[in-house]
């Protein structure tokens, strides 16, 4: 395991914490391949039903490590990063990224993969990729998805750092919290998700892009197979005996 990312798990929920405090949680080569897998590992464990991806230290993630990008095979870190900044389109677990201190560049990327964004009041959000004459290629994608064409383009151009609040405005937070209560209120979150239909969410979260990619099969597939799951099953019961669901899904 590498000692770049922790990895820590109360009751269903993964915890996931970028451990590079000392480089403000830059996004190394090293670092995205961790990820990456523990992204992949807790996405495949059933008995994980919420993800909560936090920074270690002063801020959550200040982009990518730029004296590695000088030095590293350029070529060999696009795929990673591709990869990384398009991570959340795939899970079929939901994630909530807490966000603290600044997310920058591929540290606001990184947290747009969440279904949850939720800032600390005071963090710092920027697409400064401009700046060092580099256009935020990376991230262009994630960014226009959330806040549309238009807008990630004049983000892009502006590149300016602004406050969480301005962030909440454009869509690119869902919610900004006190600081001393965004690992509280993330946590509670991540608890109330974990408690849900693991199958019911998993069916769900494998609809919604096929769904917007256009797939005619989409919604009937989807329903036809989440029916047929043991989970929908107790839920029906439950309902039926007014108690609450003990899902077969939590017991893998």
């Amino acid at each position: 395991m590498s000692d770049c990312l922790k990895i820590s798990q109360r009751g269903r929920v993964r915890r996931l914490t970028l451990n590079r405090p000392e480089m403000r949680n830059a996004l190394n080569l090293e670092l995205c391949q961790a990820l990456l897998a523990a992204l992949k590992e807790a996405d495949d464990d059933r008995k994980v039903g919420a993800i909560l991806l936090e920074g270690a230290g002063k801020v959550f993630c200040s982009g990518m490590d730029l004296k590695e990008v000088l030095e590293a095979d350029a070529e060999a870190m696009l795929p990673v990063h591709q990869e990384l900044f398009s991570v959340g389109t795939r899970l079929k677990t939901p994630m909530i990224c807490a966000v603290h201190g600044a997310a920058i560049a591929g540290g606001l990327g990184l947290a747009l993969n969440g279904h949850w964004v939720i800032a600390a009041q005071g963090t710092k959000f920027g697409i400064t990729e401009v700046r060092i004459g580099l256009w935020p290629f990376a991230i262009f994608e994630i960014v226009a998805r959330t806040v549309g064409e238009r807008r990630a383009t004049q983000l892009a151009l502006e590149a300016k750092v602004f406050d969480s609040e301005r962030a909440a405005t454009l869509g690119l937070v869902d919610e900004v919290v006190a600081a001393d209560s965004l690992d509280a209120h993330c946590a509670e979150l991540a608890e109330g998700l974990s408690s849900l239909s693991g199958d019911a969410v998993r069916h769900g979260l494998e609809f919604v892009p096929r769904l917007l990619a256009g797939d005619p099969d989409a919604v009937v597939e989807g329903r036809r197979n989440c029916q047929a799951t043991d989970d929908f099953k107790e839920g029906i019961a439950a309902f039926r005996e007014k108690r609450s669901p003990q899902w077969p899904s939590h017991q893998g």
